[in-house]
């Protein structure tokens, strides 16, 4: 099953997609890690990635798609992925459908109130890098890591100021791909306000777990 998954920053995709990749066999690809492994393996691409990033500019559309493109070509993709990250315009959302069409886009929707919530609780450990959250799961010291006894923090992009103007970006350019998918009839919604296992729990109403070969 190929899938791609919708949400504003902080509705938690990412760790849902770590999850949900073992219940259905599938390998989640999100678009930072395909910037890393193509800068990783040092090909053509990825030294143009490599040159975009560092001189401090955003890769463009053009890049982005066809590092996607090149990584659904990879035989662990043949079967189904999840994409986080990808489309993210319109314009990306036109490209993947003209190499690799979805079966079902997945938007996590959860009001931006909760977003915030979420993020400008976030802590990082600068140590381990661990997650900690002041509210759903704090240290037992207060911003020092359990795990490595590092300092935790927030991270400037978790301050409220940088949330509003993450959740602006997203509802600009990445929120109208709701209503083009939902006009294809591909679209279904799941509730993300609640923990990740009820989130999960919804997923799995909908997705039923896939046996393993």
């Amino acid at each position: 099953m190929k899938l791609i998954f919708l949400g504003p920053p902080g509705a938690g995709k990412g760790t849902l997609a770590v999850r949900v990749k073992e219940l259905l066999n599938a390998p989640h690809i999100s678009t930072g890690a395909i910037f890393r492994d193509a800068i990783a393996a040092g090909t053509p691409l990825g030294l143009k990635v490599n040159a975009i990033i560092e001189s401090g500019k955003l890769v463009d559309d053009e890049t982005t798609i066809a590092l996607v493109k090149e990584r659904l070509a990879q035989a662990d993709a043949q079967d189904g992925y999840i994409l986080d990250g990808f489309p993210r315009t319109i314009a990306q959302a036109e490209a993947l459908a003209a190499f690799s069409p979805v079966d079902t886009v997945v938007n996590f929707d959860i009001p931006d109130a909760g977003v915030i919530e979420r993020l400008s609780g976030r802590r990082v450990c600068r140590k381990c890098g661990f997650n900690w959250h002041k509210t759903f799961n704090p240290p037992k010291r207060e911003n020092i890591c359990d795990k490595c006894g590092g300092e935790v923090y927030t991270r400037e992009d978790d301050k409220p100021e940088a949330i509003a103007k993450r959740l602006e970006v997203y509802r600009e350019q990445t929120a109208p791909l709701i209503d083009f998918y939902r006009k294809k009839g591909r679209l279904i919604d799941i509730d993300a306000s609640p923990m990740v296992d009820q989130i999960l729990e919804s997923f799995k109403e909908k997705f039923p777990p896939q046996k393993r070969a």
